[in-house]
């Protein structure tokens, strides 16, 4: 069966978090199943500040989960408006995938978490979507006809969805909030499906 990756960092937990509802959300839709994977934390003084292999979680991406996957979710935290620096480390390595067009026409879709209501959610997706346009992939959004979209008093946009974790990243994940993560991965499921046909 075909895999929709579901591809995130994380520090806090509330993007792993989000991460699994996309997944769950990619699972019900027949035809379809979600990769996990996430990207190791980057350090000043060495390329890469953790072990080869995570100790729990989804393991690390590889370029070959981008090759392989009918579509991708892509999830970061969000750092001044935009997405976090391992995130954009591991983006800045998929050169060789942009030269030979392995993701163009692939549909994509973006997530964030941030610490305040206000703290960049919107500018951090399309910081997000940017390297995957430049791939070619197709951006597939949160339309209003999702009811949450409208009643949410938290996260969640047309760009995809969102979570207000609080400073601490103490606030667990809203109803509403859910249940437009589970819309966003069946959605990103339901374009790959009929893409990849």
């Amino acid at each position: 069966m075909p895999d929709v990756l579901v591809l995130y960092y994380t520090q806090g937990g509330s993007i792993r978090r989000m991460a699994e509802l996309i997944a769950e959300g990619i699972e019900r839709v027949p035809g379809a199943s979600a990769r996990l994977r996430t990207v190791p934390r980057v350090a000043a003084t060495t390329t890469v500040a953790e072990p080869a292999v995570p100790d729990a979680g989804a393991p690390y991406c590889e370029l070959k989960d981008l090759e392989e996957c009918i579509g991708l979710a892509l999830g970061s935290p969000t750092r001044f408006g935009n997405m976090a620096a391992p995130m954009k480390y591991f983006l800045d390595g998929t050169g060789g995938l942009w030269l030979s067009g392995a993701l163009a026409g692939k549909p994509a879709s973006v997530f964030t978490s941030t610490a305040s209501l206000h703290g960049g959610q919107e500018t951090t997706l399309v910081s997000m979507m940017l390297p995957l346009l430049h791939h070619g992939m197709l951006i597939v959004g949160l339309p209003y006809t999702e009811a949450e979209l409208l009643s949410t008093q938290s996260g969640g946009t047309p760009y995809g969805p969102s979570h207000l974790a609080g400073s601490i990243d103490d606030k667990p994940i809203s109803d509403p909030e859910r249940k437009l993560c589970i819309a966003q991965g069946r959605r990103l499921a339901q374009a790959a499906v009929k893409l990849a046909r």
